[in-house]
């Protein structure tokens, strides 16, 4: 009997769909989001080097914000973000968005990296 895919397998599948057409290099990193219920996470990836140049989520301790749940979170994530691309020596980035909407919290750190100075 067919049983449809649950919401993580659905999203897992739109981010492999993504993923076949991004790849990031050392010149453009891939800033590549996840979020969960409680909080928001995000790393600059060289994918050709294998590595993580660079990283912010609402469990750091000098994060702003209280609970990592919401919009607020998602701005002062992306404000650090593009912080820490600049001192990395980062400019533009090609943004994964990790199989989630752009809406709401992705979408805020989004337009609030691009405050900061990334270009994507």
């Amino acid at each position: 009997m067919y049983s449809p895919p649950s919401r993580r397998e659905r999203r897992l599948r739109i981010h492999r769909r993504i993923r076949k057409k991004l790849t990031g290099s050392a010149e453009t990193p891939r800033l590549a989001v996840h979020r969960s219920l409680k909080h928001v996470y995000v790393q600059l990836i060289d994918d050709v080097a294998g590595r993580t140049i660079a990283s912010a989520s609402t469990l750091d301790k000098d994060s702003g914000v209280k609970f990592g749940g919401n919009i607020a979170a998602g701005e002062d994530v992306g404000k650090r973000i593009a912080e820490r691309a600049a001192k990395a020596g980062v400019k533009s980035v090609v943004f994964d968005r990790g199989g989630h909407l752009y809406h709401g919290r992705v979408k805020a750190l989004a337009e609030s990296a691009r405050k900061g100075g990334l270009e994507f």
